[in-house]
């Protein structure tokens, strides 16, 4: 029991170091796009802005509920 709830908060933290790593790449390639030069390479092959990894709805960011019963 102890090992599968350690392994259930190591497997959320992964998840949520992961998202962290994705929210910084997008952050990084959204400023890149709108800096010259690359701006204007941007413009040429439209490259679009990434959106950031959010959760909507709050039932979403709750812990999976786990039950032996």
């Amino acid at each position: 029991m102890l090992s599968l709830m350690e392994e259930l908060t190591s497997t959320e933290n992964k998840v949520s170091f992961a998202r962290q790593a994705y929210n910084d790449s997008v952050m990084a390639y959204n400023t890149q796009r709108e800096v010259f030069p690359s701006s204007v390479i941007a413009g040429t092959f439209n490259f679009g802005a990434a959106e950031l990894f959010a959760i909507e709805m709050p039932e979403q960011r709750e812990a999976t509920k786990v039950s032996f019963a």
